[in-house]
């Protein structure tokens, strides 16, 4: 019997948009986030509970979530990420304006707590734990969504002179955070022209050419993207039961699973822990447990025959 693993492949539908959007404060980013349809609006930094905001999300269908409900602390954030994947609700994009304001946030947070303790990175630790589970909740996430960043030079060493020199500008946030998504879309706006221009800077959808500048308006993205899937309803996914969460603890101890392999797992199942798998993850890791149970029984009956 062959070992590879490799499947043929599988043709499926486009999915919802996730992506990012970044730029100098006032561009239009905000404005063209809340666009989308039914947006849930997570706002770090309290500056869209102006009145021409909240009336943009009320005609979009949209609820609001400040500074004050929680919006500054990535745990209440991912929680209501899994709570938005998990449960019935009429909402269709999620919205953090911004992901720098709580990441940076998060790590000053930390700098204070170590004090003269803070060295090789240490305060950014626990702010990209975090920004890792958030990933893994947007992929799970059957919404669009819009992580809204601010923007930070980026810098690279001029074979001439051998200075740094700004060769353009990219989020300010963790970077990693972008390989995650399928569409990054810097922001600019000339004067008072509107709608804003997007030029892509990231991409893995074919409506979206890497370099390509677009005007920034919720007509034009919908109509490379494709508005049915992006107004499409929510599906949820049904988490692991208690007794599915219990089983696998119970076999994870008898077969002395290692931390690394138990890793493994929750990666390919895009959890952080067991009780966060989709049933349908939980069933397949009792099964595979389960096997390697029974082949360490044939294991040990060969063994003794021998």
């Amino acid at each position: 019997m062959s070992r590879l693993k490799a499947k043929a492949p599988e043709l499926t539908g486009t999915g919802k948009a996730k992506g990012m959007l970044y730029g100098a404060s006032g561009v239009g980013k905000t404005w063209f986030a809340l666009t989308f349809p039914a947006p849930y609006y997570i706002d770090t930094e309290g500056g869209a509970d102006l009145r021409h905001y909240q009336e943009r999300l009320k005609a979009s269908g949209g609820a609001y979530m400040g500074p004050e409900d929680g919006a500054l602390d990535f745990n209440t954030i991912i929680d209501q990420m899994q709570t938005l994947a998990t449960e019935q609700h009429p909402y269709k994009t999620l919205v953090v304006d911004s992901i720098t304001k709580v990441y940076q946030a998060t790590i000053a947070q930390e700098q204070e707590r170590l004090g003269d303790k803070d060295a090789f990175g240490a305060s950014k630790k626990p702010a990209v734990a975090a920004m890792r589970r958030l990933a893994n909740w947007a992929t799970r996430l059957d919404m669009n969504i819009w992580f809204i960043a601010h923007e930070t030079s980026e810098w690279a060493l001029d074979a001439t002179t051998n200075q740094r020199v700004e060769i353009g500008k990219a989020p300010d946030v963790w970077d990693k955070l972008v390989y995650e998504l399928d569409l990054t879309l810097w922001v600019r706006r000339t004067g008072a022209a509107y709608p804003a221009k997007a030029t892509v800077r990231k991409s893995r959808l074919t409506g979206f050419p890497n370099g390509e500048t677009f005007q920034l308006t919720y007509e034009d993205f919908s109509g490379r993207y494709g508005k049915d899937f992006i107004e499409a309803a929510a599906k949820t996914v049904t988490l692991a039961s208690s007794e599915q969460v219990a089983e696998i603890e119970r076999l994870v101890d008898l077969l002395k699973i290692t931390p690394e392999d138990a890793e493994k797992v929750l990666t390919k199942a895009g959890a952080d822990t067991w009780a966060e798998m989709s049933t349908e993850h939980a069933a397949k890791t009792v099964a595979w447990l389960m096997g390697k149970i029974k082949g360490e029984e044939t294991t040990g009956k060969k063994g003794a025959k021998s």
